[in-house]
């Protein structure tokens, strides 16, 4: 497998060999997901679940069908995701048609919110910060490919309810440091936070608020997204509160939604190499994988202390197994371990019984070390952490590299065409420029403003040469 070569085989290559997902079911695009990307995924959720919790969220779980009436209420959004919802029409074993059709959720906004014009009835009610995680069913048009794009997807959606649009717009602040703080401190994925042009915004929303990563080819891959909704879903759906004062307001809205299967797209692409993944400790289904190095003569004692080693750091708080499996020869299993991306080898032996010692072997680097036995749980975490930070600090390297400039349009093609990654430039901010610009440069998008960086202007849109409005970024997406 040659990462750099062919990125889309390789990719390919690394879901289906260190099974992550099978592409054989037979309802086109939808996968199963295996085992090993469900349990990184389970740690992924829990990360993102424990700090949104600790910021004031509570789980909820929400129906996962939609009666039509719910999602025909606030106009707009329904115009943005009719073409995208799959629709229940026929149930029970003589095939009875359904009064009304039932979409499979693509989002929960008309299906919380509708419970939401019930729950809130005073200023004591808020805020109302809810949570959940599942599923969300999307009839995908473009080509499919595991965890990137698929017509079903997992992740968490907040939806968020509040008395000003002052603690709304604090929200989306907030979300975004969560993003930060989990995709990037602990997942180890780059990425720039853009407010999206408004012709691309979430469908209902005021404005839209994204995270984005680059892939290794130079595409654009969307992480977690933002939404100030303002009081768009609030008037539909008759959300309204009574204030200190007694007098009626539509609740400030906000959802955010981090797609955790998509990001573990990310983190498979950045992080791994031509022999397969590298997992940061942080969300690894094993953080470290003992191979005992066997003869017969001695098998009993490295077996023995194998699982001492295994005990001390499971009370330690690390994953921790023994691969003792013996119809496999210990390099077999030193690759197999590689290709599933486990941070952490610790080889056993006889000599390493005589030596009173174990072998560290780092995933991200390939060093290898000896490390005396007395010193093994001290060294695992010392070691963990330091793949941890070297993991984000080559993929930030790697993702600053793809960031550039273009002053003419000419350049924009060349660098978008040949080399592909994020490029600043000068734009009118007409939706007709950003639709030239997408089809002159074979699928080149505005991803939007920088957020929290005041840009400066050049004076004139390198597209059309009329006067530039912002500074914005535009790459190709997947």
């Amino acid at each position: 497998m040659r990462k750099k070569e062919d990125f889309g085989e390789w990719y390919t290559q690394v879901v289906q060999r260190a099974e992550l997902a099978d592409i054989r079911y037979n309802v086109k695009g939808f996968i199963v997901f295996r085992p090993w990307a469900v349990r990184m995924m389970n740690r992924m959720f829990h990360l993102l679940e424990k700090e949104l919790e600790r910021r004031g969220h509570f789980p909820t779980l929400f129906p996962a069908l939609i009666p039509e009436s719910n999602f025909r209420i606030e106009a707009e959004h329904v115009e943005g995701f009719l073409p995208e919802v799959f629709w229940v029409t026929e149930a029970g074993g003589s095939s009875e048609k359904l009064e009304e059709r039932l979409a499979l959720r693509p989002t929960s906004e008309t299906a919380m919110y509708k419970m939401y014009s019930l729950w809130i009835r005073s200023w004591r009610d808020l805020p109302l910060k809810l949570y959940q995680r599942g599923q969300v069913w999307r009839y995908e048009g473009k080509a499919t490919r595991p965890f990137i794009r698929g017509r079903e997807f997992y992740w968490i959606e907040t939806h968020n309810a509040f008395a000003t649009e002052e603690e709304a717009l604090a929200q989306v602040r907030e979300d975004m440091e969560i993003t930060e703080k989990i995709v990037h401190g602990e997942f180890g994925v780059p990425m720039l936070f853009f407010q999206r042009p408004e012709h691309d915004k979430f469908a209902g929303a005021v404005h839209t608020y994204a995270a984005d990563t680059l892939m290794p080819d130079g595409r654009v891959l969307q992480l977690p997204s933002t939404h100030l909704l303002g009081q768009n879903f609030s008037k539909a759906f008759g959300i309204t509160f009574l204030d200190q004062k007694g007098d009626e307001q539509y609740a400030w809205q906000t959802c955010y939604g981090p797609a955790v299967s998509r990001m573990v797209a990310a983190v498979i692409s950045i992080h791994g190499d031509d022999k397969g993944l590298i997992l940061p400790p942080t969300i690894a289904p094993v953080q470290v994988i003992i191979i005992p190095i066997l003869s017969q003569q001695y098998e009993k004692e490295v077996l023995d202390a194998c699982n001492d080693v295994k005990t001390t750091l499971e009370l330690g708080g690390f994953i921790v197994q023994v691969d003792a499996r013996k119809e496999f020869t210990p390099g077999w299993k030193f690759n197999e371990w590689e290709l599933r991306g486990v941070p952490l080898r610790i080889e056993i032996g006889p000599r390493d019984l005589r030596a009173k010692q174990v072998v560290f072997v780092r995933r991200d680097t390939g060093e290898r070390r000896a490390v005396p036995r007395p010193d093994v749980l001290a060294q695992t975490e010392e070691t963990l952490k330091e793949i941890q930070k070297n993991l984000a600090a080559r993929a930030d390297a790697a993702f600053k590299d793809m960031i550039k400039v273009a002053r003419d349009f000419e350049e924009l093609k060349r660098i978008l065409n040949d080399e592909g990654g994020f490029v600043r430039i000068d734009w009118c901010g007409r939706v007709e420029c950003a639709d030239d610009m997408q089809a002159d440069t074979n699928g080149g998008v505005i991803r939007g403003t920088l957020m929290g960086r005041d840009e400066r202007l050049g004076p004139v849109c390198i597209r059309c040469g009329r006067p530039a409005a912002q500074v914005v970024y535009i790459s190709k997406q997947y």
